[in-house]
């Protein structure tokens, strides 16, 4: 189903929700499409390139209605290579600390990177000049979801400033394919560095503001909650998400396997948002009492996550290994779930922990 593997888990079947088994994501900076996470609100839009059309409008000089065509033969193509991640990431572990009804129990699976193709945002903006007093660009998708009341498409707005940045594109290809329609065919908006809801897929509208978005999806929800808060907040309550929090999580070997006592070999990712990048990872399997730094891979862009691994020694018995990121703002991962856990269940980026039974 909508070109995935066969061994994804599927939070929910409509609208469409799976993230692959983490040994999937391991061993390549880009992820193959087919293991690519996918997080949608509503039904997958039926939309055909041929009639699709872009609006642009708000606070800008001259109004565009734009086919891909248009797009294709009036702005300089443009590729970048960015990791995406679901603000719900690793979510898994805070429902473990207490319970959060109505929402999928993602893993560390819901991060993903792949190489975008389109054109670049600002060239866009530039074609239809701005106007006075623009401060956000909101970007409306054809996904209808009934989580909001009344139903309304998915939509979200990053600000000007991050607009304006060469990195954010309007994308039809995905490694180096077109896009699928699962993915946002024919044209979604890549944001690197922020949470995966402010790419928004099917693009239909982007609108220049003077204000955040005003949608159910930015101004309702995708927002970090005080722990006591409840969960319909009102709008503009809490903290508006946008640049995802330093983060890692473990690919290899799988949770809770069992190996031959001795050196055994873990592996993993770590990301950070906005112009942060990961620059070390530390590892332990006494608890945190001594922690020891893991190799670190490349990083294919300042947009991408960056692969780790280790060595650890595992006696007999079941061992818990460690694993925690800082980002280039000397920012460290926080120890436990129960020290980030809120309502909605987003930015769980605590400690990445491993079970390892060694016999």
């Amino acid at each position: 189903m909508h070109g995935k593997r066969h061994d994804m888990t599927v939070h929910s079947d409509q609208p469409y929700n799976a993230e692959p088994p983490p040994s999937a994501l391991a061993g390549s900076d880009l992820t193959p499409t087919d293991a690519f996470y996918c997080r949608n609100h509503g039904p997958v839009p039926d939309l055909d390139p041929g009639s699709w059309r872009l609006r642009v409008d708000g606070r800008v000089a001259t109004p565009l209605t734009l086919s891909l065509d248009d797009l294709r033969g009036r702005l300089p193509e443009a590729t970048e290579t960015a990791t995406l991640q679901c603000a719900g990431n690793r979510r898994a572990g805070l429902t473990a600390v207490r319970d959060i009804p109505g929402e999928a129990p993602w893993g560390p699976a819901a991060t993903a990177t792949a190489t975008w193709t389109g054109v670049r945002l600002t060239d866009v903006l530039d074609a239809a000049g701005l106007a006075d007093g623009a401060t956000d660009v909101e970007f409306v998708g054809a996904d209808v979801s009934d989580a909001a009341d009344p139903p309304q498409e998915f939509g979200g707005s990053v600000p000007l400033r991050k607009a304006r940045m060469p990195e954010v594109l309007l994308a039809w290809a995905m490694n180096d394919e077109p896009l699928s329609p699962v993915h946002g065919a024919p044209l979604r908006v890549v944001v690197p560095g922020y949470i995966g809801a402010r790419s928004v897929k099917w693009l239909q509208r982007i609108e220049v503001r003077d204000r955040p978005s005003a949608n159910f999806f930015q101004a309702s929800t995708y927002r970090l909650l005080p722990p006591d808060a409840p969960v319909t907040a009102t709008p503009g309550e809490g903290v508006e998400l946008g640049l995802v929090a330093v983060n890692s999580d473990f690919l290899r070997p799988d949770d809770g396997s069992s190996h031959p006592a001795g050196p055994v070999t873990v592996a993993g990712y770590a990301f950070a948002g906005g112009d942060r990048t990961v620059v070390r990872v530390d590892v332990s399997s006494d608890g945190g009492a001594t922690w020891a730094q893991a190799d670190l891979g490349t990083q294919a862009s300042p947009w991408a996550w960056r692969h780790w691994s280790a060595t650890v020694d595992v006696p007999r018995g079941t061992t818990e290994v460690l694993a925690r990121a800082w980002d280039s703002s000397a920012a460290l991962q926080p120890e436990r779930p129960e020290q980030v856990w809120n309502p909605k269940g987003y930015v769980n980026n605590s400690w990445a922990r491993l079970r390892l039974r060694g016999v």
